[in-house]
């Protein structure tokens, strides 16, 4: 296939975009200043510009644009850009998809798994509702972006990706390191479930739905074990304890209004995602941890 990428030397991106090369797709991606080759396509989502003749005979666009929501604190003015650069990104592909009928007619979506809010042990799939916490809200007016694409009938799949485990960066860029020296644990109580995949299965499930007909909201998640289960496991995959946790206030004061992703329990269950025939890698959270630890 011909796919066009936003978002492409992001965390997941940069792992995606050389991937689909070597299963034989031909990527593109977009990029906010000149092109500086073929494979580069100018945009400015803020200003709401892409040509539609440079989407003009590919089959797919992908979307993993957004601002980190993780790596500042979350002021007013920091949430309105997490909340913009999501909308603007996803409206102008959205909407110059939906107008050429020349131009791909898959839109991959990227979402988040904070879609759900806190909810307990409640097992959730992809027909809950939308939660209200701040990132409920996110979640709600990024998906609601993708409206023309799927008004026009293009198939448009809402990739809700949970935690992402890999050896460096992603969520586990701060935690790892701890765990790696010994002073890791459970993060507040520790019973909140955290949703996770691996980066490796990550980067797959997104191949496979880029040819899969499936459409709408997929929960990106291999499993969803409690936090202190996921630290326990990092920590005995790279042979060290897990003993000192982080208190609930803590975390509070430091992360915010982000402390509500790592406080609160969220526990997806991949079922759309498994009725479409895609199985993990890493299914379970031993075998996620081991890959983690030896990278």
């Amino acid at each position: 296939m011909d796919v066009v990428v936003a978002g492409a030397s992001g965390f997941i991106g940069s792992a995606l975009v050389p991937a689909l090369r070597a299963d034989g797709h031909r990527v593109r991606v977009l990029v906010r200043r000149d092109a500086g080759g073929p494979d580069e396509i100018p945009w400015d989502p803020t200003e709401g510009r892409l040509d539609p003749h440079d989407l003009a005979g590919t089959d797919a666009v992908i979307d993993l644009a957004g601002v980190n929501a993780g790596s500042r604190p979350l002021t007013p003015a920091r949430k309105r850009a997490v909340v913009q650069s999501r909308v603007d990104t996803a409206g102008l592909l959205a909407r110059t998809m939906a107008a050429h009928d020349d131009g791909p007619r898959v839109l991959l979506q990227a979402s988040g798994i904070g879609a759900y809010g806190d909810r307990g042990d409640e097992v959730l799939d992809e027909h809950e509702p939308l939660g209200t916490t701040f990132f409920a809200g996110v979640v709600r007016q990024w998906e609601a972006a993708t409206l023309p694409a799927q008004e026009a009938g293009l198939r448009v799949v809402l990739l809700r990706t949970g935690i992402v485990l890999a050896p460096h960066g992603g969520a586990l860029g701060r935690l790892l390191p701890l765990v790696r020296l010994g002073v890791g644990g459970r993060l507040g109580s520790g019973r909140q479930f955290w949703p996770w995949i691996t980066l490796v299965d990550e980067v797959r499930a997104i191949g496979h739905l880029l040819t899969t007909d499936v459409h709408g909201p997929v929960n990106l998640v291999a499993a969803a074990d409690r936090n202190v289960d996921v630290v326990r496991a990092l920590a005995a995959a790279v042979h060290r304890p897990a003993v000192v946790p982080v208190p609930a206030w803590a975390l509070r004061l430091a992360l915010q209004d982000f402390s509500s992703e790592v406080l609160g329990s969220i526990r997806a269950a991949p079922a759309a995602l498994t009725a479409s025939g895609f199985r993990p890698v890493h299914g379970d959270l031993r075998t996620a941890a081991a890959w983690v630890a030896a990278g």
